[in-house]
């Protein structure tokens, strides 16, 4: 199976030619310290695009030597050399992102994460047009007899926390019988499932067949069409929106000029789907 990339459908064209960059000085909420404002986007550092995520989530962002690389990692810088600026990466909770609680408290300016949109979701964070569509998926051991959730009754379901695939194991849990031990993170995991403290786990469908790739050994058994589409984060306020507009510029840009069909093909072996 194949991940598909999305075209992004609600973000203006990009205007031709480069943008002019603005920088001007302003307080930072209640705090002395001044902010650098680029581009109407004021910043919690200046010079610098800070990106909360949590790590790791191979392909869309992970350590490769001394630099965390990936899919939205490099989506992003797109959005840092628009503005002039370098980037930053901060690992937090994974619910700090999707709950705002890391933009309210002025550590990041954007967040990413191979985040699903959800309604509940919206409510607390500004949210990206879709950049990419993506499903549940099971990750067992090759030769461990699982193809599904049916196989799974009095066994464990090994899920991460405050994703939408402990969402989907929560909702059929009763049906199928298995419990759930929760993991802060996916290389926890992935970890449960290799010492054998699951049976199987769920996540993201393109995190999961990325690892396969590397370890032979596990099977992707099935996937679940939850029919989920990925965006970008900021804070649910009006210097969030105007964030959130700058990435959906940005990305429009990069769909348009083949910059993200480039991009999508050096994580995952060929141009999106169209």
């Amino acid at each position: 199976m194949k991940v598909t990339g999305r075209r992004l459908g609600r973000a203006a064209a990009a205007a031709a030619g480069a943008l002019a960059l603005t920088v001007s000085m302003a307080a930072c909420g209640g705090d002395d310290e001044p902010a650098a404002t680029v581009d109407g986007v004021e910043l919690v550092s200046d010079d610098t695009l800070t990106i909360c995520t949590n790590m790791p989530y191979k392909p869309f962002q992970y350590e490769e030597g001394d630099e965390i690389v990936g899919f939205d990692t490099d989506l992003l810088t797109l959005v840092a050399d628009d503005m002039g600026l370098e980037t930053e990466i901060v690992d937090v909770d994974w619910n700090q992102v999707t709950s705002g609680a890391a933009f309210k408290a002025g550590k990041c300016d954007v967040g990413m994460g191979g985040m699903t949109i959800t309604d509940e979701r919206a409510k607390a964070i500004a949210i990206s047009d879709p950049y990419f569509e993506a499903t549940q998926a099971l990750l067992v051991k090759a030769d461990s007899g699982i193809s599904g959730l049916e196989d799974l009754d009095g066994k464990k379901l090994g899920v991460q926390v405050d994703t939408t695939g402990q969402i989907y194991a929560e909702e059929n849990a009763d049906k199928y019988g298995y419990t759930m031990p929760a993991f802060d993170d996916l290389s926890l995991e992935i970890t449960g499932l290799q010492a054998g403290r699951v049976d199987a786990i769920i996540n993201d469908n393109g995190v999961l067949y990325d690892f396969v790739k590397d370890n032979p050994e596990y099977a992707v058994a099935t996937e679940f069409d939850t029919g989920e589409e990925y965006g970008f984060a900021a804070e649910k306020a009006d210097n969030g929106e105007k964030m959130i507009d700058k990435v959906n510029e940005v990305l429009a840009a990069a769909q348009e000029d083949g910059t993200y069909d480039e991009i999508y093909a050096k994580y995952f072996g060929e141009a999106p789907q169209s």
